[in-house]
């Protein structure tokens, strides 16, 4: 992953790859993962940078999903059913394979009602069973004095208790980029910056794409035995570069979050309301030393470039009041944004909140094969499916199954829970900071850490832990290409802090502009693109 170049080349080669991933989000990249474990050769590319849309604008847990397996029981309905049990399974192996990147979330839902107790008190019990040896811990009842010892802000009013229980929480954007990392070094050959704009057809069948890179202009063809579409929200969108006709696979609804400084965030454990009065779903999560609140959801169109507008963001102020004692105003949000979520498309269900974040494969009368649905905790599932199904149809020659649930992901290797301790002791860090590197880059950690010495060990901006010297890092050896693939995607201080990454992003241009060679223009263009995406809340 360190050259971008040299992997510009090996795609420009003329070989034909058994797979040719179009996607660089969670799911492409977890795709690649396993086919290249599984000993296929495979091409991947994005349009944009990894984890540019969806999997970068998560709520950053890990959850088997707690209102699918209310739909599930009310419902009878299997799909939510094994969906949830499914997401249970899935948020242990990604606690165990990158545990750098992961760790136990302890949350608690109030309870206001007497007929809440039973009804949400069971149902987590229920979620319990369901993760059996691979829960994180049992769910317990809270006490109405507990609740308020607890968590002071929670309103008092009506309070008759609270039920605590666990899931994951994650880094989304480091988790993108350790996996881009882990598939090239499996042997898969990846890039950003390489867009699809058109497919490849061999006697009537799907044999490629015909790709542009837009920072040179240049285009070609890379040729493949199988095309996966792993485009998310954008996999439309591919689909009708094979088919114009074709429907839609997809129904897209726009989630919502806003950041607020650490003072508000609850001290012990996210707070989750399960349903507001509109039936959406509420969480308060502290998120790397700040409070992160969302989601609101709502449908929306693929191709619209999602923001947090005003009435969301009132949205959430206001059940925030509702359900909190915080007096949280708009001036006090650090961040908003949003992300589109790609659900399967269901023509009887009216709102987006009832469908179903299962996946679902498909495949054109021409061999194009699309996967769409899902969610950042099943992401390892869609992709073992994915690959399941491309060796069984296409017939490649894969060296044996599925072998991820127990791939250590890039940087968790040889982590250890300790070493952030060491490394602010051998290299003068402060405990933030050295804590920032040892979460964020695992077994790298060290690396990293050698290289901010001198001034390129100085803050970014300050109240954050990201040093200067870490832009050098992500350039030579995560393909970051632009100010915001820094500041948005291998740190997450946009999503924190818009003013810090605002102020951040002068260092982190005359860094990138003086490793990456830029001319006047690039640099004009880069100033430009900064202006438009942190140029306020």
């Amino acid at each position: 992953m360190t050259d971008r170049n040299a992997n510009l080349d090996l795609l420009k080669s003329g070989r034909t790859f058994d797979i040719l991933v179009i996607g660089g989000g969670a799911t492409g990249c977890g795709i690649a993962v396993d086919a290249a474990n599984r000993g296929l050769s495979v091409a991947l590319v994005d349009r944009g940078d990894f984890g540019g849309g969806t999997s970068s604008k998560s709520t950053k847990l890990l959850h088997g999903g707690v209102r699918y397996l209310e739909s599930a029981v009310m419902h009878m309905d299997r799909v939510q059913f094994n969906l949830v049990r499914d997401g249970l399974h899935e948020r242990t192996v990604l606690l165990r394979i990158a545990p750098h990147l992961c760790h136990r979330l302890t949350l608690v839902t109030p309870l206001y009602g007497l007929g809440q107790v039973p009804y949400v008190w069971s149902g987590l019990k229920l979620y319990d069973l369901l993760a059996g040896d691979a829960g994180l811990g049992h769910s317990r009842f809270l006490s109405r004095g507990e609740m308020l010892r607890r968590f002071p802000m929670i309103r008092e009013e009506g309070l008759k208790g609270g039920v605590q229980y666990y899931d994951g929480q994650f880094n989304d954007v480091r988790m993108n980029i350790a996996l881009a990392r882990t598939a090239v070094r499996e042997g898969a050959v990846i890039c950003n910056y390489v867009e699809a704009v058109g497919l490849v057809r061999e006697k009537g069948r799907v044999a490629g794409a015909v790709v542009r890179d837009p920072i040179n202009g240049t285009s070609w063809q890379i040729r493949a035995r199988c095309v996966v579409n792993a485009c998310g929200s954008s996999s439309d969108m591919v689909r009708r570069m094979d088919d114009p006709t074709a429907a839609s696979l997809l129904r897209v609804s726009r989630g919502i979050h806003i950041v607020l400084p650490g003072r508000f965030a609850p001290m012990e454990a996210g707070v989750m309301i399960p349903k507001t009065d509109d039936g959406r779903v509420l969480f308060i999560l502290p998120w790397e030393g700040a409070c992160l609140v969302g989601t609101t959801e709502e449908p929306a169109d693929a191709d619209e470039l999602p923001l947090a507008r005003e009435k969301d963001v009132e949205y959430l102020l206001r059940h925030l009041r509702r359900y909190f004692n915080l007096g949280a105003k708009s001036q006090d949000i650090t961040a908003s944004w949003a992300g589109l979520r790609p659900l399967v498309h269901d023509p009887f269900t009216a709102d987006t909140a009832e469908l179903a974040r299962d996946h679902v494969i498909s495949c054109s009368p021409t061999g194009l094969i699309t996967i769409v649905g899902g969610k950042w905790t099943t992401y390892r599932k869609m992709a073992l499916d994915t690959v399941d199904y491309v060796v069984k149809n296409v017939g490649l020659a894969a060296t044996g199954p599925c072998r991820t649930d127990r791939l250590v992901l890039d940087g968790g290797e040889n982590f250890r829970d300790g070493s952030a301790v060491e490394l602010a002791r051998n290299f003068g860090l402060d405990p933030d900071v050295a804590l920032h590197l040892h979460r964020s880059y695992g077994d790298h950690a060290l690396e990293v850490a050698r290289l901010c010495q001198g001034w390129l060990g100085e803050r970014l901006t300050a109240g954050h832990p990201y040093l200067k010297g870490e832009v050098l890092y992500a350039v030579r050896h995560e393909m970051a290409l632009t100010v915001l693939d820094f500041v948005e995607r291998r740190v997450p201080l946009a999503l924190l802090d818009r003013a810090g990454a605002r102020f951040a992003a002068t260092a982190v241009h005359e860094l990138m502009a003086s490793e990456l060679g830029w001319d006047r223009v690039r640099q004009a263009k880069e100033r430009e693109e900064m202006n438009d995406r942190l140029g306020g809340n």
